[in-house]
């Protein structure tokens, strides 16, 4: 079916929703944007969909939830053993038409007699995660878009594990999802009816106190460090999202005293009114908050993005200023303070698990502590099932983390989260305080132990289906003429997740791979260097991912700026 037999269809749908059909007829004579709303479904990328709000197949509306909800029930129903007591707990973020879409997919899944287990109001990411488990549902669902601007809204799903779904699962979910033929169609129960029939359980504060228990199990501190609890003085923003309580909480429940919240930003906004982006990779989220830690002399500022997965971290740099850390340098910090206070036993058997474009420090500080590293793809689906997998075997999670500000400490939750890296990030703080350092001077510590490790993150933004065109070629132009030097460095090897193969120069030889497949490429080059090259799985967005290591910090910048230069005019 073209994109204008999609389009009729849906404008002259009787009972649609009122919202879209005026927004269809607004749209009426602007051709291009209409094909961009229903040339195409939206898909699948990391762990569900995400898109800009709005009426079309291409955009997130109550249509192409429903769709999904009925697509996941239909695959629980062949799949999942008594789905229909266990039920699906639901969760949702501030923004625009999140309750809303709770709300129909309480009612899709009610029309299959499913149970839904649905936050009484916004709650984070991690939470339903740990929901899941506690529960012991068939299945999450989370409504969020995380950092994404305020147009976008999204749906990622989680599977009785409590991860977000792998692909194996999420390719069976995405083919019962294809086979609903009119989206438009889709059976819904009302809510009072499922409300009557004890298929909508509300969830409340139950949930929320028995994941605090939990989150005190992570905490390791010295006598040295609580001695510092009513000193440290700490600036947190949750960034008009779902944070605000259960970091709050957690602190509290510490012994941290001193803990400031950002007001501008302390309540749930759909618009994120203050800031360009809800995004704590991006420093001007943090804009607020060090204007409040200058005025209060703050040791950390801390920051989570709208849904809570991800968190930022600002430390004093020394010369009245802040400097906001990578999510490498955070995650590293967070690594080498938990493996310090691990016991022997955990190390003997623990694993610190990583993606391919997160920081190779890692991998060193893990060794030094007698840890192995296990590689995943990019995406915390993967370190939640590695989690699962340890269950059977004798290894420990001890730690993991992802570039993109993602981090977990509990096994407890299966997908990173903010709050409790909030609560090691301040406990880590209070450590090296009590050691006279902040925690830029405890990263410099690190660097001169195991090498200055730096890494960039470059993305090319192409909207629309001319910029998904373009990405395909730039990846389709590396991988038919890969680089044989960039920054002045030899090319040793390339692997490729699509085929699952990894390719020597040197030798001509070639690997298989044991990853899965993956629309991703990684060069690897003299010196401990690499680059990394992915399409966003949830934004239309290419990225180039890139990691040095030198001697000095001075050396690995300049490394570093010519490898970014090299490829860039490679891609051009």
């Amino acid at each position: 079916m073209v994109w204008q037999d999609t389009y009729k269809k849906w404008s002259t749908f009787k009972t649609l929703d009122p919202k879209y059909k005026e927004e269809l007829t607004k749209l009426a004579d602007d051709e291009a944007a209409l094909e961009d709303a229903f040339y195409k479904e939206l898909t699948f990328g990391t762990g569900g969909m995400r898109g800009v709000l709005g009426a079309g197949t291409n955009r997130m509306n109550i249509y192409t939830v429903r769709k999904a909800v009925e697509g996941l029930a239909v695959y629980m129903e062949n799949n999942i053993s008594d789905y229909k007591d266990r039920g699906v707990a639901v969760a949702y973020d501030s923004r625009y038409m999140s309750p809303e879409f709770a709300d129909e997919t309480a009612r899709v899944l009610g029309a299959h007699g499913i149970r839904a287990h649905v936050f009484e109001s916004l709650r984070p990411t991690p939470l339903l995660s740990f929901a899941v488990r506690h529960l012991k549902a068939a299945a999450g669902i989370m409504i969020t878009a995380s950092h994404n601007p305020p147009e976008y809204n999204g749906f990622k799903v989680y599977n009785e594990d409590g991860g977000q779904i792998p692909p194996e699962q999420a390719e069976a979910i995405i083919a019962e999802i294809a086979k609903v033929e009119n989206e438009l169609a889709v059976e819904v129960e009302e809510l009072e009816t499922i409300r009557t029939n004890g298929l909508l359980h509300v969830i409340g504060e139950d949930v929320d106190n028995a994941y605090l228990q939990q989150l005190k199990t992570i905490s390791n501190m010295s006598d040295s460090a609580k001695e510092q609890l009513d000193k440290l003085q700490i600036v947190f923003t949750p960034l008009h999202g779902t944070s605000h309580d259960l970091v709050l909480r957690g602190l509290d429940q510490l012994g941290f005293q001193n803990v400031h919240v950002v007001k501008e930003q302390a309540q749930p906004d759909p618009e994120f009114s203050t800031v360009e982006s809800p995004n704590p990779e991006e420093h001007q989220a943090f804009t607020l908050a060090m204007e409040q830690g200058q005025e209060i002399g703050a040791d950390v500022l801390i920051g989570t993005d709208p849904d809570a997965d991800r968190l930022g971290v600002a430390v004093q740099d020394g010369k009245g200023a802040y400097q906001v850390l990578t999510g490498n340098q955070l995650g590293t910090l967070m690594l080498d303070y938990v493996l310090a206070n691990a016991s022997e036993d955990d190390l003997r058997n623990g694993k610190l698990v990583k993606t391919i474009v997160t920081t190779e420090m890692g991998r060193a500080v893990a060794a030094s502590y007698g840890v192995d590293t296990i590689d995943t793809l990019t995406g915390f689906k993967y370190i939640g099932e590695k989690i699962k997998q340890f269950e059977t075997t004798d290894e420990k999670f001890l730690f993991g983390y992802e570039e993109s500000y993602g981090y977990l400490i509990g096994d407890f939750v299966r997908d990173k989260d903010a709050v409790q890296a909030a609560m090691i990030a301040c406990e880590m703080a209070a450590h090296w305080r009590a050691q006279g350092k902040t925690l830029l001077e405890a990263l410099h510590v690190l660097y001169e132990k195991h090498g200055f490790f730096l890494e960039d993150l470059h993305s090319i933004t192409l909207k629309g289906k001319d910029g998904a065109a373009k990405i395909a070629a730039m990846m389709d132009a590396v991988r038919a003429d890969t680089p044989q030097e960039l920054g002045g460095l030899k090319v040793l090897a390339v692997e490729d997740y699509s085929t699952q193969t990894r390719h020597n120069l040197d030798s001509d030889t070639e690997e298989q791979l044991t990853l899965p497949k993956e629309n991703v490429i990684k060069l690897f080059l003299e010196k401990d260097s690499w680059v990394c090259l992915r399409p966003s799985g949830t934004e239309p967005k290419i990225k180039s991912y890139y990691g040095v290591n030198s001697a000095s910090r001075e050396s690995s910048l300049e490394l570093l700026e010519k490898l970014k230069a090299d490829l860039g005019n490679y891609l051009q």
